[in-house]
């Protein structure tokens, strides 16, 4: 755990990974948009081949899309790019690949960084998470409806299509004007996008060729930013226990995939880095971690690790650990035995005086 006085500390040592590389960006965006746009025309004219054919091609598209994202998450934080304008309109082209609105985006994740962790400040840009309390506390209908939500079938399968189509296209009523013209102008682009392609190659070859690598990726970025918090031994305080790099260091996961995922993920998984120092851009990362031993002890996931944690549902307050719908059903069992126990007990005790 970090001491507050260490807080002037690790943001010294970790300040030189954060500046920004015009070649290394580049680099980036060869080998995440021009792949994917490659790859998206191969797909069109793979259709007179096969359907088949697209959707093998679909695969390496969707990896390519889930590395483009990377680049609009680092733009987000004005990480990719030593510009500050630079990062912001590189993150407006690219959010069109996405269909993310970039200035609302950016809004949200950064609350999201700023209250990760906290069980009193959930809700905006994070993956609705109930301890085993609240969940109690549902009636069955609330309790159901979070079950579907989180359910995998539902969560990977509808989760895309709400996170990418539906929602980003929402303008809430208490949105700030930036937000609202943020995704109401996205929203206009797109159409007029859409309507192009539709109008150049036909409509069912346009969502041939967008929806499958789109949809594939989404449930890929859903399952990365599912185990970057959700994991048994993760960190979640209320008020003033809560601490940002605790919640750092100890609530984001460091999802040690092989190298070839690692790449199409974009060093994501080195979350623990991103979230103590949002600055330092993806292809920095990996650097922090090593050559760092502040970074020696965070919580460390396999691959196999991050697929079983799709397991856990809700955070226990009383284990400090992030549990299954069975482990709280059965934890509730013992406690309500434990209490029958004690009560028997001090019956007992009384009978006797």
């Amino acid at each position: 755990m970090i001491s507050a006085n260490s807080g002037q500390d690790w943001r010294q040592q970790l300040a030189p990974y954060a500046r920004p590389s015009l070649g290394l960006a580049l680099r980036d965006i060869a080998t995440s948009v021009l792949p994917y746009l490659a790859l998206s025309v191969a797909m069109y004219f793979a259709l007179r081949v096969s359907v088949l054919l697209v959707l093998v091609l679909a695969v390496p598209t969707a990896g390519f899309l889930v590395r483009t994202f990377i680049l609009f998450h680092d733009c987000s934080h004005g990480s990719l790019l030593a510009s500050r304008r630079a990062n912001a309109w590189l993150g407006v082209a690219l959010g069109l690949l996405l269909w993310s609105p970039f200035v609302r985006w950016r809004h949200d994740h950064a609350v999201h960084h700023a209250t990760s962790g906290d069980l009193g400040r959930r809700g905006v840009g994070d993956i609705r998470t109930l301890t085993v309390s609240e969940y109690r506390a549902l009636p069955p209908r609330g309790r159901l409806a979070y079950r579907l939500q989180r359910h995998p079938l539902l969560m990977f399968g509808l989760g895309p299509i709400i996170a990418m189509v539906i929602g980003p296209r929402i303008v809430a009523r208490n949105a700030r004007p930036r937000m609202r013209r943020s995704v109401i102008l996205t929203d206009v682009a797109l159409a007029v996008i859409v309507a192009a392609c539709c109008w150049l190659i036909g409509p069912l070859q346009y969502l041939l060729v967008w929806a499958p690598p789109a949809l594939l990726a989404g449930s890929v970025g859903i399952w990365l930013f599912y185990v970057q918090h959700q994991f048994e031994d993760a960190y979640w305080e209320r008020g003033a226990d809560w601490e940002y790099a605790n919640a750092a260091l100890k609530g984001s996961s460091f999802l040690k995939l092989p190298k070839l995922l690692e790449f199409f993920s974009g060093n994501i998984g080195y979350h623990h880095v991103h979230h103590l120092n949002p600055r330092i851009p993806n292809y920095n990362l990996r650097r922090a971690h090593y050559e760092n031993a502040i970074f020696d002890t965070v919580p460390t996931l396999s691959l196999w690790d991050g697929i079983r944690a799709v397991r856990l549902k809700l955070w226990d307050e009383d284990r400090k650990r992030m549990v299954t719908f069975a482990q709280a059903r059965a934890g509730g069992s013992q406690r309500r035995a434990g209490w029958r126990r004690s009560a028997r007990g001090c019956d007992a005790r009384a009978s006797e005086a």
